[in-house]
């Protein structure tokens, strides 16, 4: 039966599986695994907390101002105030916020209380830090400042520090400001809160004053300037009425009914002058005594005319010719008349046109210099007034804002609040411990499992052996002699059935031992596997490959002095360079050596010699270099059967052991497996492993006798 490592492509996937999910449990077991340390960051955590609760940290003392809002839009003695109260809304409440942290009100205050002296807010006073004191000492650029700070730089600065302090909150869905100063006195903290409430509602009343002033100047002005304007307006309305003929508008009535009246009997006139005209004009045109008659349709020229056609003496007509005669000119006169009066009465009505005309506009233009006089006196009258109010205002203004609540002088520091910091220290203590335990775990890089490194390495573990608990090497093989029954023998117990059935067809009868670096427990773990062979009564060798090193001597009392750089140059036989171990079985030691000990290896003599030793014993055990170190392990591995790797137990790192096995396998020799060895049983149990694994679970305790 051959042992065959997983192959390749079952590994990646076996990754790629391990990567997508993420072991709670494993998660929980490595936590619980670091319980100790996580306790002890959480008690350091706590001490430095409470240390610095209870000895460093320099109470503070809070002490809150309260300020309401006023929106309501109250007025005195009923009279309209130049600046209206505030609306509260979520602009104003925002705006009064800035105006409560502006720079120039606290400047007020550090004034007032002279804050500038406090080295509480003038750092300048205070003595120098730590920081500072090094600086100073090392000579370091800013250790001292260049120059002495301004009258303006220490009242900046001291601002600064009540800036750093104060806290300016408005109550949510009220109008409602909370002036809150944090101080190293509780008496300093309330006067400093109140003094602020105080300046903020005392600069209302100023602005509202310094406005209402403002205005008063420029409405006194402005009543001037309107009163001169007033003057100049009824003085144009009185020239004009001196320069003119004052009329009204019912005169104008008048003339214009009278204008009409002249009108009328112009067209009356009119029509006569057209009768009488064509009047004459048909008397004029009549030709006989009978169409004189006709026209002038006049009785008694009629009964003349009868005279006429009776009359033949001529008297009668004559008589009839003189009353036509008189006719005519009667006619001729009225038309005359009627022309003449027709004449008067059209310049009578042009010169009342005119006259009208120019009424009418002397009405128009009074009309206007009175409204302008009058617009005037009123804008005189409504400015007086509002001067005479405003003056009064000047007197009476109220702020905008009350103080609800006067700061409080606190009897007991708002910090430390020794009890939220320990609290916070044990979170954090147990955060920390948590990230440390976890990092570490993280950064482990180390096998503490035969299923880490087979997954790992791809190669099988084929023993796991325990610390053994002696002080020194050279008493391990002495234990595992002295109690067989021990886990730590029944581990190597299982090492040499895993090597001697690794391949059944072929048993491997040479086998080499190496490690990645030195003090892995390799050489132990070699001599330990011959002490278990030679047990079953098999002839064994074992051959101590490190010709540098050299450490059989440190493990047995040997007698001859002999080794394998005798047998390889012929200066002695194996037989007398083999010293017999009770229990353990032929030891041939190394021997230093001016050649070096890979060409020693590496040479003909050596091949002869391990297949002298094939011929003459069951079992050759070959203890080698570190691969790492040096390349004697991989030419001693030529000539074996089978290679056991040991990694020592949550040491080597994983990166070192791939280099090693990499390196066997750049000369084409595949080790046959792992061998864990110097595993501690408190480790894996503080790993939890403890509970999983043979020799360290808790039923293999009952079938070993430690």
């Amino acid at each position: 039966m051959n042992f065959t490592p997983p192959s390749e492509h079952s590994r990646e996937r076996s990754d790629v599986a391990q990567d997508d999910v993420i072991d709670l449990g494993a998660i929980v077991a490595t936590l619980w695994r670091g319980k100790l340390w996580i306790a002890l960051v959480v008690v350091i955590s706590v001490l430095i907390g409470g240390f610095y609760a209870f000895f460093m940290a320099v109470p503070i003392y809070r002490s809150t101002a309260v300020v309401v809002l006023d929106s309501r839009q109250q007025q005195v003695a009923g009279l309209d105030a130049v600046l209206g109260g505030l609306s509260g809304d979520s602009s104003v409440v925002n705006t009064e916020v800035e105006v409560l942290r502006a720079r120039g009100l606290i400047e007020q205050v550090v004034q007032k209380l002279n804050l500038t002296e406090d080295p509480e807010f003038n750092t300048d006073l205070q003595p120098p830090g730590l920081k500072s004191r090094v600086r100073s000492l090392l000579h370091l650029p800013g250790s001292t400042p260049a120059t002495d700070p301004s009258e303006q730089d220490v009242l900046d600065g001291t601002v600064d520090g009540v800036l750093g302090v104060m806290t300016v909150r408005n109550v949510p869905q009220s109008l409602v400001f909370q002036i809150t100063i944090e101080s190293v006195s509780p008496r300093k903290a309330a006067l400093i809160a109140d003094t602020l409430a105080e300046h903020y509602i005392e600069n209302q009343i100023k602005v509202k004053f310094e406005a209402t002033e403002q205005a008063t100047q420029w409405l006194s002005d402005r009543v001037v300037e309107l009163q001169q304007a007033l003057e100049t307006a009824e003085g144009k309305v009185q020239d004009f009425k001196s320069n003119t003929d004052l009329v009204d508008s019912e005169s104008l009535a008048l003339m214009d009914k009278q204008l009409k009246d002249t009108r009328d009997r112009i067209d009356s006139v009119a029509q006569t002058v057209s009768t009488t005209t064509d009047r004459l004009a048909s008397l004029q045109a009549a030709q006989g005594r009978d169409a004189q008659a006709a026209v002038a349709n006049d009785q008694i020229l009629n009964r003349a005319l009868a005279r006429v056609q009776n009359d033949q003496s001529g008297v009668a007509g004559s008589d009839f010719d003189a009353l036509f005669a008189l006719i005519l000119t009667r006619a001729q006169t009225d038309m005359t008349r009627a022309t003449e009066q027709l004449a008067a009465l059209r310049s009578s009505a042009v010169e009342l046109e005119a006259q009208i005309q120019r009424q009418s506009n002397d009405l128009i233009t009074l009309q206007q210099l009175t409204r302008e006089a009058d617009s005037s006196r009123q804008i005189y009258e409504f400015f007086l007034a509002r001067l005479k109010e405003t003056s009064v205002q000047q007197g009476i203004q109220q702020a905008d804002s009350r103080v609800l609540s006067s700061a409080v002088v606190p009897s007991a520091p708002s910090a430390p609040r020794k009890s939220l910091i320990m609290a916070l220290s044990l979170i954090l203590g147990f955060m920390v411990g948590i990230a440390l335990v976890l990092l570490r775990e993280a950064r482990q890089n180390t096998y503490r499992s035969a299923r880490e490194a087979e997954q790992g390495t791809g190669l099988t573990v084929m023993g796991q052996i325990p610390l053994i608990p002696v002080k020194s090497r050279d008493k391990a093989l002495e234990y595992l002699i002295a109690k067989p029954s021990s886990g730590a023998a029944e581990a190597v117990r299982n090492l040499r059935t895993s090597i001697l059935l690794s391949n059944v067809d072929l048993p491997p009868r040479v086998i080499v031992t190496s490690s990645a670096l030195p003090g892995e427990g390799k050489t132990t773990t070699a001599l330990a596997l011959a002490q278990n062979i030679t047990a079953m009564g098999k002839k064994v060798i074992v051959v101590e490959g490190d010709l540098r090193r050299r450490v059989f001597g440190r493990y047995f009392s040997l007698k001859s002095d002999k080794g394998i750089m005798a047998v390889l140059s012929g200066a002695a036989q194996l037989d007398e360079a083999v010293n017999h171990v009770p229990n353990v079985g032929d030891v041939l030691i190394g021997e230093a050596s001016n050649t070096n000990a890979a060409d020693v290896f590496a040479s003909a003599a050596f091949a002869g010699l391990v297949d002298t030793m094939r011929s003459r014993y069951d079992y050759v055990i070959i203890d080698t270099p570190p691969v790492l170190v040096v390349p004697d392990a991989r030419v001693i591995a030529q000539q074996a059967d089978a290679i056991v790797f040991v990694v020592r137990w949550d040491s080597t790192s994983k990166s070192q052991v791939d280099d090693a096995l990499s390196m066997f396998r750049t000369v084409n020799l595949k080790v046959t497996g792992l061998v864990l060895s110097q595993i501690s049983a408190a480790g894996m149990k503080r790993y939890g492993y403890g509970g999983k694994y043979g020799a360290y679970s808790s039923y293999g305790k009952k079938y070993y006798l430690d």
